[in-house]
């Protein structure tokens, strides 16, 4: 067997694959909703109640992502269902990408400055690394289309933008927080260039010959 075979759409839409894959994030996003307990409870004590879904970015973009690998395996068949699954398959790539290359990126920033790498963030970097590896290999069996796409990165900035007005974004490592405009800009570029990668699978998508 080939190793592009593993790379190939007739090996990652198989029923198993994406049932593996579906376990993993399910377990993956519930895990991760715990990591934001505190947050989120300090979010519901301090601010109001609906800034809650901005808060937990990470575990939100696995959602999706779930979310995009059940609508594979039971594939919608009215037309709102098809449009439904075009958007959450487009909030699939665009968050999986960008808060995966994120989360690592603030990770190593900083231990840049002086922060300590400990197990926990070895762990972090390895599960938002698969995030955005994933959504890029699998993004060749989803459906995305302009008007989702635009809606999921309109979605996302609007996350960025309450993140950053009302300070609800991730906690940083330490150090960060003395350069918190850099982190915003990087923040807000990322977005746009998950976006990107998105607009490059809308095109791919629909270059593809029908049947």
């Amino acid at each position: 067997m080939s190793v592009t075979y593993l790379w190939s759409r007739e090996f990652l839409s198989k029923r198993l694959i994406l049932w593996i894959l579906l376990i993993s994030n399910a377990l993956g996003t519930v895990y991760g909703y715990i990591w934001y307990g505190g947050q989120l409870y300090n979010t519901a004590m301090e601010h109001p109640w609906w800034q809650l879904v901005f808060v937990p970015d990470s575990p939100t973009a696995s959602l999706f992502f779930s979310l995009a690998l059940i609508m594979l395996l039971y594939p919608p068949k009215q037309l709102a269902g098809m449009f439904f699954q075009q958007l959450i398959e487009a909030l699939a790539v665009v968050t999986s990408v960008k808060y995966g290359i994120w989360a690592v990126a603030m990770i190593f920033a900083g231990a840049s400055q002086g922060s300590d790498l400990v197990w926990q963030d070895w762990m972090l970097v390895a599960s938002h690394t698969a995030m955005a590896v994933e959504a890029l290999i699998f993004v060749k069996l989803f459906h995305i289309r302009w008007t989702a796409l635009t809606a999921a990165i309109a979605w996302t900035l609007l996350n960025d933008t309450v993140d950053y007005t009302y300070g609800i974004f991730p906690y940083l490592p330490g150090p960060l927080y003395d350069h918190l405009w850099a982190v915003e800009g990087f923040t807000y570029g990322l977005t746009l260039f998950s976006g990107f990668v998105g607009w490059i699978a809308v095109k791919r998508s629909l270059s593809k010959p029908l049947g």
